[in-house]
């Protein structure tokens, strides 16, 4: 039988009742006996005063994977979906993720493609992707970044907004989830989000400034990407005018400039692993949410049929320019610097 255990949220965000051996699941993860609750009461701002049905997920082991299982609904507030910027109301799913419980590094680097990068540990998928493309064409190259400033996506307080099938996601930082996961302590916490698709985990912007000793001081880890300097391709090419991290293809890995490597991620300990491990980094700059991995995504995450974008009014047409049939878009990921 596979180990596995249920969560159960009421309206408030708040953990009505467990079931199943969280213990077992812990320790046959490669976890210390250590945990967070899966939610706590939240506090919401005026951004976000929209309650959602109590939300339900299922965190499991079954042989080499780790299967997380949800209906999608968060266990926080959201914003008021269906609102002016996004017309899409937030129903429940039948997500069935499944992650590595050992993840591996692979030989290279695999890039975002349309498709979540993750799972957090609520259920939701982290999916940063916009399907907003310059011209409207996503065989353009250029993608709009949802959190760049352009873009008005109708984002919630937890960077959230609903696709049309309904399907909730975030596109940075889920700040009321971390309000759940918090001890509500006054110092820094290094807090797990989810899972990545290629089974590393990911984890809030606190770190530890030793990243292999436990007991060194928090930090908030920093991204290594930095906006392009010039001016972008013009004409039929490209959007022109100078960078300003509008899109996508604005930005550029620059090794050394922050915490993390091209992938947002470091090796080091975490409360979960205090051996080290491989780890991703959701951060306040871009990529927010990464967008390469470092292991190998496992087809669960995949999506078949064309892209469910955010309910941006007017966004791109599926067809490209003149309504002809679009290959697919280019990778949610910078081109290399030159």
């Amino acid at each position: 039988m596979p180990a596995r255990f249920h969560a159960r949220f009421n309206k408030a965000g708040v953990v009505t009742g467990f079931t199943g051996m969280i213990l077992v699941v812990l320790l046959s993860s490669g976890h210390a006996a250590h945990g967070h609750d899966i939610g706590t009461e939240s506090h919401a701002d005026e951004h976000s005063h929209q309650s959602v049905a109590a939300g339900h997920v299922t965190i499991g082991i079954e042989g080499d994977f780790r299967v997380i299982e949800s209906d999608g609904l968060p266990n926080h507030k959201t914003g008021q979906f269906p609102g002016p910027r996004n017309p899409n109301r937030i129903s429940a799913q039948s997500h069935r993720f499944r992650v590595p419980v050992a993840p591996k590094v692979a030989e290279k680097t695999t890039p975002l493609q349309m498709h979540p990068f993750g799972v957090a540990i609520n259920g939701v998928p982290l999916d940063p992707g916009a399907a907003e493309f310059w011209n409207r064409d996503r065989r353009s190259g250029w993608q709009y970044e949802a959190l760049g400033g352009v873009v008005d996506l109708g984002l919630d307080q937890s960077n959230g907004h609903v696709q049309p099938t309904g399907a909730y996601h975030y596109h940075g930082t889920p700040r009321l989830l971390l309000e759940t996961l918090s001890k509500e302590t006054e110092k820094p916490e290094m807090l797990l989000i989810g899972y990545a698709a290629d089974g590393f985990p990911i984890y809030n912007d606190q770190g530890h400034s030793d990243a292999g000793d436990l007991k060194s001081p928090m930090k908030q880890l920093v991204s290594s990407y930095r906006v392009r300097k010039g001016q972008r391709t013009s004409g039929e090419a490209g959007p022109g005018g100078t960078y300003d991290g509008r899109f996508v293809q604005d930005w550029e890995y620059v090794a050394g400039a922050g915490d993390l490597d091209e992938c947002n991620g470091r090796i080091g300990v975490t409360p979960e692993y205090p051996e080290g491990i491989y780890h991703y980094v959701v951060t306040q700059q871009f990529p927010y949410i990464p967008r390469l991995f470092r292991g190998t995504p496992d087809e669960s995450f995949m999506r078949h049929g064309p892209p469910p974008g955010g309910g941006f009014p007017g966004g791109p047409p599926r067809g490209g320019r003149g309504g002809r049939r679009s290959p697919p878009p280019p990778p949610f990921f910078p081109p290399p610097r030159r």
